[in-house]
């Protein structure tokens, strides 16, 4: 008797790994096929729309292959969680209208360990987002982005050009009425150096700032300096005058997009930075950063929401599910959204602003899997 039981355990206990392995290759061969079907025919559409501006702005052929290169690994990232959302939908529903998932129960698998695969297909897909949203997707995004300011928005300003402050060190502060960024170059420029006392000890001033890439110095016009000493003022004033200072000149005013193109110890190093200069817009780098952080975690909201959702056989079939889960998804991207612009335009915490939507639908998810159960 006791052999007999052990067999008819090792016989089950090799039915529930085959059963893993079945669903787990199903996730993870649906969600590749999505990823293949409908990358290619972003790229198609995109392509279609942008070839006109790209053909008027001579753009070489070896830079529009790179564009679209890292256009795929940026849409991808963006649109990895919808891919997996539906991916798990579809081979899901397919289960429940073929009453497998009913026969999986009936055999004695818990509905619990009925979500081991897709526990562990999420997991692996959160590791993968993990590293490209960290490591990858930084590089690709700004060679995009990039691209699209070169040749797509010939002319468009990709960040502050007009009245910038910054913040240089504790000492230091540093203004221009205006920035070319194509030229390296600041007009009206003032550097403001207070000493330990937090006393103003002198006072640069330059009708342009330049900066000369072949040297590596600045190049300052219609300089003068104002030292302010004992409350006595002495000026030293030159035609023009070649410096070095403490900054560089892409810091004046980074690119609106500057947090999207660094890994995760850039991405670190940038915001300490951007936080001891006072950027005023540091929610919406600190915002980048936790995004990041939290996209692995809605692999497992949005794959447990799928399988609430589908888990059950419907009348209408996959198409109810299918229709329902895009719901769904849209709610949650706009919700994502609300919360992330009243982070950087009303003083949210970014940590809040990517709480609540995970929160809330992690909530929704185990409402979903409740009702399936029964």
């Amino acid at each position: 008797m006791e052999s007999n039981d052990g067999g008819s355990n090792g016989q089950k206990t090799l039915r529930v790994k085959i059963l893993d392995w079945y669903i787990l290759k199903r996730y993870l061969l649906t969600f590749s096929v999505m990823l293949m079907l409908f990358v290619p025919i972003g790229i198609m559409a995109n392509l279609a729309e942008q070839v006109g501006k790209i053909i008027d702005n001579n753009a070489p052929l070896e830079e529009v292959l790179v564009y679209y290169g890292n256009f795929t690994i940026y849409i991808g990232s963006l649109l990895f969680p919808i891919f997996l959302f539906l991916s798990v939908i579809f081979f899901t529903s397919k289960l429940a209208n073929n009453t497998e998932i009913v026969a999986i129960l009936s055999s004695g698998v818990s509905f619990n360990r009925f979500l081991r695969p897709y526990f562990i297909g999420a997991s692996i897909i959160a590791a993968l987002m993990f590293f490209m949203v960290m490591f990858i997707v930084p590089h690709a995004s700004k060679g995009y982005n990039e691209f699209i300011f070169k040749y797509l928005k010939k002319g468009k300003e990709d960040r502050i050009t007009n009245n910038i402050f910054n913040q240089v060190n504790e000492n230091d502060f540093l203004y221009v009425s205006s920035y070319d960024p194509s030229r390296s170059r600041g007009y009206n420029f003032t550097l403001e150096h207070f000493n330990e006392a937090n006393k103003l000890d002198y006072k640069i001033s330059a009708a342009t700032i330049r900066w000369r890439e072949k040297d590596s110095m600045y190049q300052l016009t219609s300089f003068e300096k104002r030292y302010f000493t004992d409350s006595l003022a002495r000026i030293e004033s030159k035609a023009t005058l070649d410096t070095v200072f403490d900054f560089k000149i892409s810091d004046l005013t980074p690119v609106s997009y500057i947090a999207e193109t660094k890994n995760l110890i850039e991405l670190n190093e940038f915001i300490a930075d951007q936080k001891r200069k006072g950027a005023s817009n540091i929610n919406t780098y600190i915002m980048v950063k936790y995004k990041r952080w939290a996209l692995p975690f809605t692999a497992f909201i949005l794959t447990f929401i799928a399988v609430g959702v589908s888990a059950a056989k419907r009348r209408g079939g996959m198409g109810v599910n299918l229709a329902f889960g895009i719901c769904v998804a849209f709610i949650y991207i706009f919700f994502d959204r609300v919360f992330g612009t009243l982070a950087q335009q009303s003083g949210l915490s970014p940590v809040l602003a990517i709480l609540i939507p995970n929160i809330l639908f992690s909530f929704i998810a185990v409402y979903l899997l409740n009702n399936a159960k029964r």
